[in-house]
């Protein structure tokens, strides 16, 4: 939901900027003098010394009670909204913490770690066949985490038989380890340079 929100956003944000931009531009080339062109009338600027108000509103506007505190909140208003955003996008997305249940009824349980699950996740799947490399991060809240893993594979891996070995091992493992009913995972693999894959073996 979250990259929704920032795609719409922004979205709006760069119509906005391209749209006042454009309109400066066109007033800055001059189209009616240089070929005869006249903007549309609704244009904010239709000539090199237009301006958004004239000087007769700027006036008026300016006399009027309410319009710097119309500004000023709107300008507070607008740093504030994108204080809020700068937040939202800085706020950690990985749970520190998983709750695991104990061994039996009564007893309590205990608090996990995510990265260090997340460590065990790729410590283990670098030991399976055709794994040269590995590594993996929790994301989710605690009580429902997704783990993300990023297998680097040897050339001469099987990345079906690789991702077989992964679901079956690291990941059930880490899964039963914490008492989840399931753990969504985002695997994505790639293979090694050979170059990289002989140093390594050195």
């Amino acid at each position: 939901m979250r990259n929704v929100v920032n795609r719409v956003v922004l979205a709006l944000i760069g119509l906005l900027l391209v749209a006042g931009g454009g309109a400066a531009l066109l007033a800055a080339v001059d189209p009616a003098g240089r070929w005869g062109v006249r903007p549309p009338s609704w244009l904010p600027w239709r000539g090199p010394d237009a301006v958004p108000f004239p000087r007769e509103t700027r006036a008026h506007l300016e006399a009027a009670g309410w319009w710097w505190p119309v500004i000023f909140t709107a300008l507070g208003a607008g740093v504030l909204l994108a204080l809020w955003w700068l937040v939202a996008q800085l706020k950690r997305r990985r749970p520190a913490r998983i709750s695991v249940p104990g061994a039996g009824p009564g007893e309590d349980g205990v608090q996990l770690r995510g990265r260090a699950l997340a460590h065990a996740v790729a410590d283990e799947a670098e030991l399976l066949p055709g794994v040269w490399r590995a590594r993996a991060a929790l994301f989710g809240t605690p009580a429902r985490p997704r783990v993300r893993v990023l297998l680097t594979l040897r050339p001469e891996a099987d990345p079906v038989r690789v991702l077989a070995a992964l679901a079956d091992g690291p990941l059930r493992h880490a899964r039963e380890s914490v008492g989840l009913a399931e753990l969504p995972a985002d695997v994505r693999l790639r293979v090694a340079e050979p170059s990289s894959t002989r140093v390594d073996a050195g």
